[in-house]
């Protein structure tokens, strides 16, 4: 009787979750797969041509999907290094013996929980205004200008963003990692004469490693689906110089009504992240045995 009764509980929190996950996940995908093997403007009343594997063919010959790729490689290549920097470092500074430890976690972990387009829009602002304020006022026109209207700043603008919210939370994981570190360990390190960044080397990164491993997948899986921060900064501007993988699906889809052939670019965008970032996790793992 106790057994069925915890079979009954473990269905009543669990069949909500897996049909809302069928329905808002597993089918569209499969419907995406699907629809992705036909030419469609995505009408309903609209017929739908069957043309195979013509769709995939031809993403080789979309220049504007080729550059979204290269574009989104190069992003996530600087996003990625920079928000596990700067998430490490807060993390070694907020788990020192500081009185304001807490305030500072704080103030790193906000900027997480800013919505991707309204982040957009205040660092669109920051850009326009206050950084030619500050290039009016200081004279350094050449650094202090707005990014987001010059074609070889504007990503690196998208990467400042995107740093600014995430950094916060992978701090938080590499903290809890940090904290996992048996003090007898460092302490005894402290003893046999190593200064800190010997017990930062030989120690803690050692240690490290399966916070690594998470951060990383974290931080590239995101970075290679960015598009509210994307959209609400740049828009893919100027002249396409931003747009990023996601946002060039999603207007081959709405934009130019393309929705089979937007379906497919849908396709190998997911295969093209899971990919990598199964890659990135074996060898994280892999590495995290030989520490």
């Amino acid at each position: 009787m106790k057994k069925k009764k915890n079979k009954l509980w473990f269905a009543v929190f669990t069949v909500p979750t897996l049909v809302a996950f069928l329905t808002v996940v597993v089918i569209p995908f499969l419907m995406g797969i699907f629809y992705s093997f036909f030419k469609w403007d995505g009408i309903p009343l609209h017929e739908k041509e069957f043309v195979g594997l013509s769709n995939y063919g031809l993403l080789l010959s979309d220049e504007r999907f080729l550059n979204a790729v290269m574009l989104t490689l190069k992003y996530t290549l600087i996003a990625a290094l920079f928000i596990n920097l700067f998430g490490l470092m807060f993390a070694l500074l907020v788990t020192q013996k500081l009185r304001v430890k807490n305030t500072l976690r704080t103030m790193f972990f906000t900027p997480n929980l800013i919505g991707g387009l309204i982040l957009g829009f205040i660092w669109q602002f920051v850009f326009k205004n206050v950084f030619t304020q500050l290039g009016d006022a200081t004279g350094l026109n050449h650094f202090f200008f707005n990014w987001l209207l010059d074609e070889k700043y504007a990503l690196i603008a998208i990467a400042v963003v995107s740093t600014w919210q995430m950094a916060g939370y992978i701090m938080i994981i590499y903290i809890t990692g940090i904290q996992s570190i048996p003090s007898e360990l460092v302490e005894a390190a402290r003893v046999d004469g190593a200064n800190y960044l010997q017990r930062i080397k030989h120690i803690i990164f050692p240690l490290l490693a399966p916070a690594f491993t998470i951060s990383l997948f974290l931080s590239l899986s995101n970075s290679f689906k960015i598009y509210d921060v994307n959209l609400s900064l740049t828009n893919g501007g100027p002249s396409k110089a931003t747009e990023m993988f996601a946002m060039n699906v999603f207007n081959e889809i709405f934009g130019y009504n393309n929705y089979g052939f937007g379906q497919a670019k849908a396709v190998i965008f997911f295969l093209f992240v899971a990919l990598i970032t199964l890659v990135q996790v074996y060898f994280s793992k892999k590495r995290e045995v030989e520490m």
